[in-house]
């Protein structure tokens, strides 16, 4: 299997490609707002999903491409999302879905429902923000994901700071069978867990394992 990131531009944005032998699917993964593309999470789950024969993209919005550490407003970053997603395409011949963590998710969905991404397959979301750090729990974020057409994939931690599942779970619901969501238990917003919780696989292979899975059943 071949886990080694090839650096490229796509849509006039920097890129990592790792591509399995067999791959199957190819996932486009946009970072969070905190960090990059060659952040040890997203380099991480990339190898985890190259295991499931899942290719991924990661790639940098311009500001963090630029080294400003405060995230592009959303008609620039869902313009680099779908720059990015139309390049990939044209380039590879792999069923594609979209996604990317936390930030990174929600401009693809945003992207989605205000641009189009087409022949997307799915988008998964790996930790949505329904609200930011230290507000009160809000669905407005969420608005929009009902003009995201396709299926959707929610993978939460269960101390996700960002998202409440008592509120997350009545929005997932709300978009009806289309959108399901995987709970990591005792997972935070950055899928970190405490030692108490007792884990025997990682959280990164667990995430993989799940949207590799999700992406085999909406490709039936």
């Amino acid at each position: 299997m071949t886990t080694r990131a090839r650096a490229m531009k796509l849509g006039g944005h920097p890129a990592l490609v790792v591509m399995p032998e067999k791959a199957r699917a190819l996932y486009v993964l946009a970072h969070g707002a905190g960090a990059g593309m060659r952040h040890e999470f997203m380099s991480a789950l990339s190898t985890e999903l190259a295991a499931n024969n899942v290719a991924t993209v990661r790639w940098e919005f311009p500001y963090m491409a630029a080294g400003k550490n405060a995230p592009d407003r959303p008609p620039v970053a869902e313009a680099a999302v779908k720059a990015v997603w139309d390049a990939a395409r044209a380039k590879f011949s792999l069923p594609m879905f979209a996604g990317g963590k936390s930030f990174g998710g929600r401009m693809t969905s945003r992207a989605h429902a205000n641009l189009g991404l087409d022949g997307v397959h799915g988008i998964a979301f790996v930790g949505f923000p329904l609200y930011g750090a230290g507000k009160p729990p809000s669905v407005e974020r969420a608005e929009h994901l009902a003009s995201a057409a396709g299926p959707l994939l929610f993978v939460q931690g269960t101390r996700d700071e960002l998202a409440d599942l008592s509120v997350l779970r009545p929005v997932v619901e709300g978009l009806g069978p289309r959108a399901e969501l995987h709970v990591i238990d005792d997972a935070d917003h950055g899928f970190d867990v405490r030692k108490k919780a007792g884990r025997t696989t990682d959280v990164k292979t667990e995430i993989a394992t799940a949207m590799a899975a999700w992406m085999t059943r909406v490709m039936k």
